[in-house]
């Protein structure tokens, strides 16, 4: 019996848990990947297209140009939290995530796999969405170091983010509650089909704690290279400082309470 692993197994430890998870999405890719986008399709459509040829410009683009960076940000964090939150669920109601808690595996390992397994899953439906945009807007990314960064970090603190949810559900309606009461109203209130200088002032500050508001509104300086950051008096590297602080945080919290096996060990 080993104590540790090498850096070698290490990394094939975790390619591994990273394999096993994009093989669990992709094997049903109909569900995982071209529902989301079918869904965003008809966003497009109803509220794109009917509703914003009513609405006209917002912050100096055509509203369907302005909606686009917030669908793609929706879809980033709708799918890589639901894909970390249900995997490591259904591994911990069977029980088989003992099984590799007992491995020389470090934990920090074990995450890793899964929050990058997550990660992938949100990549590929938030390629797809904005494939799925093209017909409906005509975009022109204005900083594509920025726009991937912004995806990429997005991508990983939900993913961490599901990973915490799984940890404390104890059963299959608890894993549906923060989804439903929390992320999604904050994804609707985060600026995804509005611009913030439209409310009154009230929801206005209100929507400042909003912290979805900022990386919806980075991404949107990414592709559009215009945001509301500058009305909020906000700069993207403090959007971005913001998006690495709450991943650092999340990660140091699921790592300790993997190590003391809250929610998995009885």
């Amino acid at each position: 019996w080993r104590k540790g692993l090498n850096s070698v197994e290490t990394l094939n430890a975790f390619l591994t848990i990273l394999r096993k998870e994009i093989g669990r999405f992709t094997r049903i890719w109909l569900q995982t990947l071209v529902s989301p986008a079918i869904m965003i399709a008809l966003y497009f459509v109803t509220i794109g297209v009917i509703i914003g040829s009513r609405i006209g410009e917002m912050g100096g683009f055509s509203f369907l140009q302005w909606m686009v960076p917030g669908m793609v940000m929706m879809s980033v964090i709708n799918n890589s939290y639901s894909n970390v939150l249900s995997s490591f669920f259904s591994v911990k109601f069977q029980k088989s995530i003992e099984e590799l808690l007992v491995t020389p595996i470090p934990h920090y390992v074990i995450l890793a796999g899964w929050v990058f397994g997550g990660m992938t899953r949100g990549i590929m439906v938030a390629i797809l969405v904005a494939i799925v945009s093209l017909p409906f807007a005509d975009l022109h990314v204005q900083n594509w170091p920025l726009t991937i960064l912004v995806i990429f970090l997005t991508a990983m603190l939900f993913s961490i983010a599901g990973f915490l949810n799984a940890l404390f559900a104890e059963s299959f309606d608890d894993v549906s509650i923060v989804p439903t009461f929390i992320l999604t109203p904050l994804s609707y209130l985060g600026g995804i089909f509005y611009s913030i200088d439209m409310l009154p002032e009230f929801w206005r500050n209100v929507s400042l704690g909003n912290p979805i508001l900022y990386m919806v509104n980075a991404l949107r300086h990414g592709v559009l290279g215009s945001s509301d950051l500058s009305s909020m008096n906000m700069t993207v590297s403090f959007a971005l400082l913001m998006i690495v602080f709450f991943i650092a945080v999340l990660f140091i919290i699921a790592l300790w309470l993997l190590n003391r096996g809250k929610g998995i060990r009885t």
